[in-house]
């Protein structure tokens, strides 16, 4: 059984935008936080936004005070500078897609010419051109409406950005036929277009269809009816909860898309929960080799493994030989500190990572226990290293837990709590340098009883590709930073420069190794290992066209990429 993903499933650029302007406005002030009626529509992203203290005005009062959001439909002009009156600092979230309609709206209203829009009577979006056309403005939801409307010396037509594009192609022409004189501007969203042309293609490939989104969202609402009329099954849900299986028959591809407002964690929600039950449905080998795997990586044994792997071939690179206390050192002091994270950090998994949230909440007992235990372990190790080898550990796992804990009182404002995490981008940067000391330095610490200059570069090496993986997973956990106010080097710089910088730097550290190993400042294992960051770079680049879209896999190939290396590191030795 198979699972396909639209491509262009979730946020669209505009909601992304609006959703991006209202958590980082609650992320800033502790002022009063608004939205003018709702946001998007989507009530789980609601929900968050009331979590994060953002209610939702009705009505606008005489006086007001704090920020308000214009929610992403937009709204008539009048009511913006009404909220300015009133005493609201104003906040456009309008999609620019939308504010583009209403510019051509304006002009031609001034102009004196009739203004049709195709769209739902009642949409938010509508209602906020509406106000822009004045008087002039009508609206028709169907042919039928068209052509009980009078006939006009001057008209343009434009449509509601999430329009059926089908039957605005009806629509115009109509009014090449009718009314050839009239102006028809198709403003209907590329975005709206190509998740609407994403579906069909989508359907023609699987057995069914599950459209993923709110119920009052018009995008979401066409996407389900593009999918029912190719002949597939469909159903249109909210969330995972809503899932059943019986009304897609025995459909053995299943395809999934999503409204534009529709969040990645919703998404993924419905992924696991399609991709659990499709499991269990099958061979009970293919059962066991997915709990198996599931549970390695939520744990983070598999993270341990790599670890240890990376740590073998680092130091077969620098010509140690490799020490079994350094490598157990290694994978237990990491163990310990990404499993204590998780277990401290499951708010933000909840958006990011449900999977992985669900997972530490039912097991926190013994994933507390695998904490304490690998730490315990990992300062053994550095104890029969030596007490350079110990004082290094304690002061690093000390940083670690420094990096989760407030740095100073709780102020009066309780939304606001120092901690060495809320650096922008110091969790990616932090995280390399953890794994390039232990993974790197130790083991020359240990085998030279120095670092020498292969050491530095092989530091490099090393930081630079866990740079890449933790940054990699930054990426896929975006939403669920903006949630709970993460700066990550994604948010900061943004998905498309973030992807690209990681694979100029896996092309980097490939070519590195490469030279590194034809100047003789490695041994012939460098070329081996060049391997390892080009596998990235085809794994990201693979990623970035959506070839590889679940989270169980994507962790497993990603954390794969070191144990790979570690194996080439010990064929290298043995032959």
């Amino acid at each position: 059984m198979k699972i396909t993903i639209a491509k262009t499933a979730g946020f669209c650029m505009g909601v992304r935008r609006a959703v991006e302007l209202a958590l980082d406005a609650s992320n800033r002030t502790i002022d009063p936080i608004y939205t003018y009626g709702p946001l998007i529509h989507n009530p789980q992203v609601l929900d968050i936004l009331e979590e994060k203290g953002i209610s939702i005005l009705s009505r606008i009062p005489e006086k007001g005070s704090g920020t308000v959001l214009i929610r992403a439909h937009g709204v008539p002009p009048g009511d913006q500078e009404a909220l300015k009156k009133a005493g609201f600092t104003v906040l456009d979230a309008t999609c620019p897609k939308v504010i583009k309609v209403q510019a051509i709206i304006a002009k031609h209203a001034r102009q004196g010419e009739a203004v049709i829009i195709v769209g739902d009577r009642t949409h938010p979006e509508v209602i906020g051109l509406l106000g822009y056309a004045g008087d002039r403005g009508h609206v028709a939801e169907t042919l039928s409406d068209l052509e009980s409307l009078p006939a006009f010396d001057h008209a343009i037509i434009v449509a509601q950005t999430t329009q059926n594009n089908d039957f605005f192609a009806a629509v115009m022409d109509w009014a090449k036929t009718a009314h050839p004189h009239y102006r028809v501007f198709n403003t209907i969203c590329d975005s709206t277009e190509s998740r609407q042309q994403d579906v069909k293609n989508l359907a023609s490939r699987v057995d069914a269809v599950v459209v993923v989104g709110g119920r009052k969202s018009g995008n979401t609402q066409r996407l389900f009816d593009i999918a029912r009329k190719t002949g597939k099954p469909s159903i249109h849900i909210e969330t995972e909860a809503e899932l059943d299986l019986n009304q897609l028959g025995n459909a053995q591809h299943i395809g999934i898309t999503a409204g534009a407002s529709t969040p990645n964690w919703i998404i993924k929600r419905v992924y696991r929960e399609l991709e659990t039950r499709l499991v269990h449905k099958g061979s009970r080998f293919r059962r066991c080799q997915f709990l198996v795997h599931r549970y390695l990586l939520l744990s983070n044994i598999y993270l341990a493994l790599g670890a240890g792997s990376l740590t073998y071939a680092s130091a077969r690179l620098q010509g140690v030989i490799p020490s079994a206390l350094s490598i157990c050192m290694a994978a237990l002091y990491l163990l310990c500190m990404h499993t204590f994270n998780n277990l401290m950090d499951v708010t933000s998994d909840r958006y990011s990572d449900p999977d992985r949230a669900a997972f530490y909440q039912k097991n926190r007992i013994w994933l507390s226990a695998l904490t304490m235990i690998s730490g315990l372990g990992g300062t053994v190790a550095a104890f029969m290293m030596g007490p350079l080898f110990l004082v290094l550990l304690l002061c690093m796992s000390f940083m670690g837990v420094v990096y989760i804990i407030s740095l100073g009182p709780r102020r009066i404002n309780a939304r606001f709590q120092p901690k060495i995490r809320d650096i922008p981008g110091s969790k990616t940067v932090f995280v390399a340098l953890a794994w390039g000391i232990v993974a790197a330095i130790v083991p020359a610490l240990y085998g030279f009883g120095q670092v020498k200059d292969i050491t530095i570069g092989v530091f490099i090496w090393t930081t630079s590709l866990i740079f890449v993986r933790t940054a990699f997973f930054d990426i896929l956990d975006m939403q669920g930073s903006r949630i709970t106010g993460k700066e990550t080097i994604p948010i900061l710089l943004g998905e498309k420069k973030t992807m690209s910088l990681l694979k100029i730097l896996s092309g980097l550290m490939a070519v590195l190794m490469c030279l590194a190993s034809a100047a003789g400042m490695v041994s012939t294992l460098g070329y081996l290992l060049c391997l390892c960051p080009l596998s990235i770079l085809m794994f990201l680049s693979v990623h970035d066209r959506g070839g590889i879209y679940s989270g169980l896999r994507q962790g497993v190939l990603m954390e794969g990429h070191f144990i790979l290396a570690g194996l080439m590191a010990l064929l290298w030795s043995m032959a």
